[in-house]
């Protein structure tokens, strides 16, 4: 027969543990604050690769000429007075290579092309977004893909001396493009993307680097997120108290939530003061732990909820508990080592947001297990403290063992 263990004695200790852990959370809260990721605040997102240039293009005349390089093709737009309105398509389905779209280019009155890679694919062809694509004198850069050589180490390097920034590698290999994230002020993105363009330009050599596209993100949109993601975690708990109220009971449903609520400002807490970056990522570790935190309470709620009919002699509510505690105690403990063994792997394998994903994970893992049995158990306890067994019931179930 399984040993009953007496949980309910540490339930008083662990609610003041507890209330101390989130009383030094909200403490950090005023003094250091969260700090927030640029997925949160106003911010700029650019997206670069760096890879030598195959063909170098000018224009000397009139009119005014423009390049659009999409999918498939190469449209070269030709407007202005005194000339024949047009736009030339080049296939790449019919011009392979970049020397045949060079011969194709030059073609066109006043376009000049210098050919510097000819047997490059045109369908690995880009432009620059940080450049306008209108020709001129300057020359206008187009690009291969797919030849990189540098590493997510090198974009970081180059950007080092710079605060508040975050890399992340688009693809792989040869292929790899970088997104670069950096927190911003409502008026400063435009100084941080001349820093950020200048400071790669000094690394990788102005003509080897190529924008791919620039977003920025304002204030208004930063807030909305903000926003939204408050409400998506208040919405979820509060789906979860209906639904946990309608399976078992109110008292039940309320220990359920106070444990969830508890997880998420442990985890908070451990955000904060270790001035973790709060991003996206870091949000999804946050609802990860609700739903598996109440995976864990359901299983033992369902348990309570069991023993209630058949423990005919207990004689108070916390008997129950204790009981039902123990009966789940091993699958609580199996349930949450095995899936710390993949978090802990995580945590050691990788890098960057990942890396702050599974490490969010660990601490709601531990925070889950222990709230599932000591948090909101103790919750219940206090609503039942004067629970006494319904006679008729405990009658009836004591004539049913007796007829069996």
């Amino acid at each position: 027969m399984k040993k009953t263990l007496n949980f309910n004695k540490g339930f008083i200790p662990c609610a003041i543990i507890s209330c101390i852990i989130i009383i030094f959370g909200i403490v950090g809260m005023f003094t250091r604050g969260v700090n927030l990721g640029i997925d949160f605040k106003p911010g700029l997102i650019e997206e670069v690769r760096v890879a030598p240039p195959v063909a170098e293009v000018t224009y000397n005349g009139s009119a005014k000429v423009s390049l659009d390089l999409s999918a498939g093709q190469l449209d070269v737009v030709i407007t202005g007075i005194g000339t024949t309105n047009e736009t030339r398509s080049i296939n790449f389905n019919e011009v392979t290579t970049v020397q045949a779209l060079a011969n194709e280019l030059n073609k066109i009155d006043g376009v000049s092309t210098t050919v510097l890679n000819p047997s490059f694919p045109t369908t690995k062809l880009f432009l620059n977004s940080a450049v306008t694509n209108q020709l001129t004198t300057v020359k206008l850069y187009i690009y291969p893909a797919g030849t990189s050589e540098i590493t997510t180490d090198d974009v970081r390097d180059a950007l080092s001396s710079m605060e508040g920034i975050s890399i992340k590698q688009l693809g792989n290999g040869a292929d790899a493009s970088y997104q670069i994230r950096a927190g911003v002020s409502s008026d400063g993105s435009i100084d941080v993307n001349t820093q950020i363009n200048d400071k790669l330009y000094s690394k990788f050599g102005k003509e080897n680097v190529a924008i791919v596209k620039t977003d920025f993100i304002g204030s208004s949109f930063s807030h909305s997120i903000v926003l939204k993601s408050v409400l998506m975690f208040v919405l979820t708990v509060v789906l979860i108290w209906v639904y946990a109220a309608v399976r078992f009971h109110w008292d039940f449903a309320l220990g359920a939530v106070i444990a969830l609520i508890h997880d998420t400002l442990i985890m908070m807490t451990f955000i904060i003061w270790t001035q973790m970056e709060f991003s996206t990522t870091v949000l999804a570790a946050v609802l990860t732990i609700i739903g598996y935190s109440i995976n864990a309470t359901v299983v033992i709620l369902d348990r309570i909820r069991y023993n209630l009919k058949y423990m005919t002699e207990a004689k108070n509510f916390n008997d129950i508990l204790n009981q039902s505690l123990s009966d789940t105690l091993v699958r609580s403990i199996l349930t949450t080592v095995t899936t710390l063994f993949a978090v802990v792997a995580l945590f050691v394998f990788t890098t960057g947001s990942i890396k702050d994903f599974s490490l969010a994970l660990i601490v709601g893992l531990i925070s889950g297990a222990y709230s599932s049995i000591f948090i909101s158990s103790a919750f219940i306890s206090a609503c039942r403290k004067n629970w006494k067994p319904e006679y008729g019931v405990h009658h009836s179930l004591k004539a049913v063992k007796a007829d069996e």
